[in-house]
C-alpha cells in the first residue's frame, strides 16, 4: 500500500502495473468496503493497463474524517480520489456504488475531468430502504446479514467471497458504514445528469436488486455520451462474483476511449 496526504489526512491506495507505463484505471469501492473489492482488477497480469484501488477516507488504511452526512461527507471522499487521481496519473475511474456517486459528485463538482467514468452498480439517486438504515443504526450484524441476502451484493456466489466480504464490512464498522450508507441515501443528482460530459460505461449485474438494471438504463439515457452493460448471473458485486466479464467490458470501454 501507498499514501498520499492531502486536506490535512493521508490517504491509502494500492497500485499494481507489472511494468506497464500507461495511465492506471483507478477504482472506488462501495459502502462498507476497501481497495481489496477490487482484488480481481488490480491482480491481473496480462494485457492490462495498471490498476489503482483506493481506501476511502475511514476504511482500510486511511484516516478517517469527521464529515456530516450527504454532500460534505461525499466532498471529502471525492477529494480522496481527486489526490490519489493526480498523484497516479490515473484516467479512467471505476466506481461501485457509492464509489460511483463520488465519481459523479466528483466530476460535478470540482474540475476534475477524467478520461472516462465507469458507473458500475450504482445510480443518479440511492435511496437506501428504511429497514436497511434501521438496522444500520441498530442491530449492525443482522444488517450485514440481509446486504449478503439472495440478489443483494451477490447472486450465486462463492461462500468464501461472502464470508470475505462480511468480515471486511465488520473491519470497516458500523459508524463509518452507517455513514456511507446514510450519504448513499441523500444522493441524488438526476437534475443534473446530463451534465456529465464524460465518455460513460453503465455496468450493471442482471440480478442487482440494490441498484438494479433501470437505474443503469437510466444513466445511459440521460449522460450524453454513455453505453450500458449488463453482466449475466451477478448481482451488486459484479466485479467479484464474474470478474472475467467485469473486466472485459471494462477493457472494451478502455479500448474505445
Amino acid at each position: 500500500m501507498q499514501t498520499i496526504t492531502h486536506d490535512g489526512r493521508e490517504t491509502a491506495y494500492r497500485r499494481t502495473d507489472f511494468g506497464d507505463e500507461s495511465a492506471p484505471i483507478l477504482y472506488v469501492h462501495g459502502s462498507g468496503g476497501t481497495h481489496e473489492v477490487w482484488t480481481a482488477q488490480y491482480g491481473r497480469q496480462e494485457n492490462d493497463a495498471p490498476a489503482v484501488a483506493i481506501d476511502l477516507s475511514g476504511h482500510g488504511d486511511s484516516d478517517d474524517v469527521d464529515t456530516a452526512l450527504g454532500d460534505e461527507t461525499l466532498d471529502a471522499y471525492a477529494a480522496d480520489v481527486r489526490a490519489v487521481m493526480r498523484e497516479t496519473g490515473a484516467e479512467i475511474l471505476v466506481g461501485n456504488s457509492l464509489g460511483g456517486a463520488v465519481l459523479l459528485h466528483l466530476v460535478l463538482e470540482t474540475d476534475v475531468d477524467p478520461g472516462g467514468l465507469v458507473l458500475a452498480g450504482t445510480g443518479a439517486k440511492l435511496t437506501v430502504h428504511p429497514d436497511l438504515r434501521e438496522l444500520l443504526a441498530e442491530d449492525f450484524e443482522r444488517a450485514i446479514d440481509v446486504l449478503h441476502g439472495d440478489d443483494m451484493l451477490f447472486h450465486d456466489p462463492d461462500p468464501a467471497h461472502v464470508e470475505g466480504s462480511k468480515d471486511a464490512m465488520r473491519a470497516v464498522g458500523r459508524a463509518v458504514t452507517e455513514r456511507d450508507f446514510l450519504s448513499c441515501h441523500e444522493f441524488d443528482v438526476r437534475d443534473r445528469i446530463d451534465e456529465i460530459d464524460v465518455p460513460t460505461l453503465a455496468l450493471v449485474g442482471e440480478h442487482d436488486s440494490l441498484t438494479p438494471v433501470d437505474f443503469h438504463e437510466y444513466l445511459a439515457d440521460e449522460i450524453p455520451d454513455a453505453e450500458l452493460t449488463t453482466i449475466e448471473d451477478a448481482a451488486h458485486l459484479a466485479m467479484i462474483e464474474r470478474p472475467d466479464a467485469f473486466d472485459a467490458a471494462v477493457d472494451r470501454f478502455r479500448q474505445r476511449l
